[in-house]
């Protein structure tokens, strides 16, 4: 599943004033009970009585960077638990979860996997078993295998048909090359014909594994009685593998120089195009100055880039900067789209903003524009149980304590104009940029070869 753009700032629905001269938001995250399993899983319990739903996340350390040499195997393997268990054929968990007016999902993206489900609450007793079996024992038949396979690949080719969906993936092989962090998620048509149920059943057993997993409940329950049904379900969950086996990332040394990825796609009448360089990692102290910095940059619509490039100049729709965070790693890129024609004028005005971050910084009534903004944003993005769920499985994977979200506020308070322009010195790249660029290479080759070293590539060729 494609996801160009990741966010970082986690935000909750616990609101409380105190008067102190003047009122004073104060987010905390709702309370939760948290334990452990002898076999190793964590479960999280959360009750919210709004409305009467409950919301499951679980999380498997089984992310594409795992794939080694068969990209698209986290993936296959993450879609495949919904494909029948030993009690439960495809056919029967769809129908049941679709007569119940319930739904669950299945996600991977590089480093982990997600199992989701919502159901009403009446309907726990009748769910859960089907959950368990999912996730303790798939079947992976090959029959409904293989047919994901055949239209994963054709979807590979439909994907590419939009450069806005792929760019992402270019930009990470660019990037990393031999790294895992460039394995493609959804993998190559090369790489999935390789892939067997055999190969599904290995990966799964290497990684689907209690001790190092999470099940986040979240919603109408009682604690009690939710705890006695997630221990009963979960509690024998005993695979062979107690500890899921860590990656070996070969080296990302930095960049001394700048480059051009140029993939050519001849019927293309624009240019899409990411700039930028290595990042950050997930749990980087200063990330929540990075990112207020960055609302600044190209993180909302009236950012200093969306501004000059959209709003002033009318050479895109839209233009944003980002930052992808990982466990180990991290990107930085700048993203837009614009008409063949005006190609250079387009990144050249990016790269004009990029430069003034760097050689005029933030002054404080920025600044404080962009804390208002991020503190104005905090709150609705976890306003849901399903929110929640999902916030405290990544939490866990993410080794992420209740400060995360407790003293975000405070975080961005604290955050000054010299911190900020630190901030913009320390992790903006700024020099020996990376560009990949997709669009008609016939026209614009020439062009965009002043900003470093041009390789080029078809659209149409298999693979990033």
């Amino acid at each position: 599943m494609k996801n160009i753009i990741h966010c970082f700032l986690i935000t909750l629905i616990f609101f409380s004033v105190s008067v102190s001269g003047q009122n004073e938001s104060n987010f905390k995250l709702p309370h939760y009970e948290k334990f452990i399993l002898k076999n190793g899983l964590t479960i999280y319990l959360m009750e919210q009585h709004e409305v009467p739903l409950i919301y499951i996340s679980s999380i498997f350390p089984g992310g594409s960077v795992k794939d080694e040499d068969k990209n698209g195997l986290a993936y296959l393997t993450s879609e495949s638990l919904l494909f029948g268990t030993e009690n439960y054929s495809k056919d029967s968990i769809e129908q049941i979860f679709d007569f119940l007016g319930a739904d669950i999902s299945s996600n991977t993206n590089l480093e982990e996997s997600k199992i989701s489900l919502s159901f009403k609450n009446t309907d726990a007793d009748k769910l859960l078993p089907i959950f368990k079996d999912i996730v303790t024992s798939p079947v992976f038949p090959k029959d409904e295998v293989d047919k994901r396979k055949d239209r994963l690949m054709q979807e590979l080719d439909q994907e590419k048909e939009s450069p806005r969906i792929v760019i992402d993936e270019y930009f990470r092989k660019f990037i990393y090359v031999k790294n895992a962090y460039g394995n493609p998620v959804e993998g190559t048509k090369t790489s999935l014909k390789k892939i067997t149920v055999n190969d599904i059943k290995d990966f799964y057993s290497r990684n689907y594994i209690p001790s190092q997993s999470a099940i986040a409940v979240v919603g109408d329950f009682s604690t009690d009685l939710m705890k006695s049904k997630i221990s009963g379900l979960f509690g024998k969950w005993n695979p062979g593998f107690n500890k899921s086996e860590k990656i070996e990332l070969a080296d990302v040394p930095p960049f001394n120089e700048s480059n051009v990825l140029l993939v050519n796609k001849d019927d293309s009448n624009e240019t899409t195009f990411y700039i930028g360089g290595h990042g950050v990692t997930r749990n980087n102290p200063d990330v929540v100055g990075i990112d207020v910095v960055n609302t600044i940059l190209g993180g909302r619509f009236t950012s200093w880039l969306n501004d000059e490039l959209r709003v002033n100049a009318g050479l895109t729709y839209g233009a944003r900067s980002f930052f992808s965070k990982y466990k180990d790693a991290g990107l930085f890129i700048v993203y837009s789209f614009t008409k063949t024609a005006t190609t250079t004028d387009a990144i050249d005005l990016a790269l004009q903003v990029l430069d003034r971050l760097h050689t005029k910084g933030i002054d404080e009534a920025t600044l404080t524009s962009a804390k208002n903004y991020v503190k104005g944003q905090f709150p609705p993005d976890y306003e849901t149980s399903g929110s929640l769920a999902n916030l405290l499985s990544t939490m866990f994977f993410y080794n992420l304590d209740d400060s995360y979200i407790n003293d975000f506020e405070k975080n961005v308070d604290d955050l000054t104009v010299d911190k900020a322009n630190d901030i913009i010195s320390k992790y903006f790249p700024g020099n020996n940029l990376q560009f990949v660029l997709i669009g008609k290479a016939s026209e614009i080759k020439d062009k965009v070869s002043k900003y470093g070293k041009v390789t080029e590539k078809e659209i149409t060729d298999d693979g990033y």
